[in-house]
């Protein structure tokens, strides 16, 4: 283990891992990130705490991280590529590294226009494969990018995200390849509806050997209506969610029980495809959801 990251222990020992995400708020306040971590901490190895999520403002991700280290639950602090030139990206890993976060996941960011400051600049210095390289290099080597030799290097478990569904289909795989290249230790993909096309992404996943090289973990979403599943089918780029995930839900007498039953029996089936290594349930706005789905999918407590 080089990070001392809790989430690297689990996957390194072979255990299935459960990663789950907290969104911070819109607020100066940072009580509701410290109970959602109080409420989930037993019930997953780690916690992703968003970054400025559909490029809104929220609580910094790196101040939401602390607070979960503060009560008890490992935090993956994500960093967007959205916000931040080169040098500000190594400074925020000094400084989560120096505060104790041990898992920091590189990702571009929902692009500005899909918040309500559509005027706001992007900065885009690096994308998600170049900001994985240059984390790696300060971590491995020492170094900064310009070459600085630091006098300590961030002990970080890096990650990073991939989307199985996105078109070219045929493509995939190859990015994928460039973020393990670059330094990718884990992997949280979009959330899996259409399990046929990501047993098929898998399958080339394992021809290149790709899972013996980083630790997929499949997302998962519990949906709570029919129409937050025909909202994902259509609106949501990147998405792929058959008709027959929209008519149960939409046929069900109690969604949000049906969603629950949905979600747990995706991740029972993702368990047994070869090359994943866990799950990241991403329960949007329904974190207090994360425990019942643990618990019926046999996966509590973690250890």
């Amino acid at each position: 283990m080089r990070s001392g990251s809790n989430l690297e222990r689990v996957l390194e020992s072979g255990r299935f891992a459960v990663t789950t995400e907290i969104g911070p708020p819109k607020s100066a306040s940072a009580d509701p990130v410290r109970r959602k971590a109080a409420l989930l901490r037993d019930s997953a190895d780690a916690f992703n705490l968003t970054d400025n999520q559909t490029a809104i403002v929220r609580l910094s991700s790196m101040a939401s991280s602390v607070v979960c280290l503060q009560e008890g639950a490992e935090p993956v602090m994500q960093m967007t590529c959205r916000d931040r030139n080169r040098i500000a990206m190594q400074s925020d890993l000094l400084g989560a590294a120096a505060l104790g976060i041990r898992n920091v996941l590189c990702i571009s960011g929902d692009h500005q226009t899909f918040g309500n400051q559509k005027e706001a600049k992007n900065v885009y210095d690096l994308d998600s494969v170049q900001q994985l390289m240059v984390f790696r290099q300060m971590r491995d080597l020492g170094q900064v990018w310009g070459g600085d030799v630091l006098e300590e290097r961030p002990q970080v478990f890096l990650g990073a995200a991939a989307n199985p569904f996105a078109d070219p289909f045929e493509l995939r795989v190859a990015r994928l390849a460039k973020k393990i290249n670059a330094g990718a230790d884990f992997i949280q993909t979009q959330a899996v509806f259409d399990l046929d096309r990501f047993e098929r992404f898998m399958a080339m996943v394992r021809e290149r050997g790709l899972d013996r090289r980083t630790h997929i973990l499949a997302g998962v979403i519990p949906l709570r209506s029919a129409n937050a599943a025909r909202y994902m089918k259509t609106k949501v780029s990147g998405m792929s969610v058959p008709d027959e995930v929209v008519d149960r839900m939409k046929n069900a007498a109690d969604p949000k029980k049906e969603g629950v039953k949905l979600c747990v029996e995706t991740i029972d089936r993702l368990r047994s495809i070869p090359g994943v290594h866990g799950v990241h349930i991403m329960a949007i706005g329904w974190e207090d959801i994360v425990p019942s789905v643990v618990q019926e999918c046999g996966l509590a407590p973690r250890p």
